[in-house]
């Protein structure tokens, strides 16, 4: 992929859970791991179908540069919009150039 089909500016989030001190209830939040530049690409019509007939929410793939750390338990949040990571994906020529991030739309409360 070449770096000018890079053209969203995403924020990488990761959960984080605190413990609340009175009723000692486990509180999930999100905070920001980092910016990064992404490529956002919603699932062509085939993709959408096979992707439903194995049960999954995937909506869209979001591509980003490599970088280690990486995971399904983090979203991206782009526009206003959630992006729920279901997958990473290392590109196969070397596995160290791009991440392709399999991601469904909607809330994700942790």
């Amino acid at each position: 992929m070449r770096a000018g089909k890079l053209r969203h500016h995403v924020m990488l989030q990761r959960p984080e859970y605190s413990q609340d001190p009175v009723s000692g209830e486990v509180i999930p939040s999100w905070v920001d791991v980092t910016k990064v530049w992404a490529a956002i690409e919603p699932l062509s019509a085939r993709e959408f179908i096979a992707a439903a007939a194995g049960q999954s929410e995937v909506t869209s793939r979001v591509v980003i540069r490599y970088r280690p750390g990486i995971t399904s338990a983090m979203r991206i949040i782009h526009s206003g919009k959630v992006y729920n990571i279901h997958g990473v994906l290392a590109d196969m020529e070397s596995g160290r150039d791009y991440l392709t991030l399999p991601c469904s739309e909607g809330v994700n409360d942790g």
